[in-house]
């Protein structure tokens, strides 16, 4: 599967390494092209998984903000409900499509 931001790759892995977390598709963190991305400060914690890290999506000159984001240290509580550790694992929306 890839997430792609109109032709840019900004991740790309087989689905049994992703995880589907309430309809997002989380992308394992060596699978991430981290050249597209840059560190978000919105602040933003969930009340099951934990703290989130947002980031900010770029592609040539275009910057959007706040397209993805990951649980750095995520609940314990959290990775029993999800099944796997999701660490670091990196999710998108809005224009960013999850194709297969």
């Amino acid at each position: 599967m890839k997430a792609m931001l109109g032709t840019t790759v900004l991740a790309e892995a087989d689905r049994d390494e992703l995880i589907s977390i309430e309809g997002n598709w989380y992308f394992p963190p060596e699978r991430v092209r981290s050249e597209h991305l840059v560190h978000s400060p919105t602040p933003y914690a969930c009340p099951w998984k934990g703290a989130c890290q947002y980031l900010a999506v770029q592609t040539g000159d275009a910057v959007l903000a706040d397209r993805a984001w990951r649980y750095p240290d995520p609940y314990p509580a959290a990775i029993q409900r999800v099944g796997r550790d999701f660490s670091n694992y990196v999710a998108f929306w809005k224009e960013v499509r999850v194709v297969d």
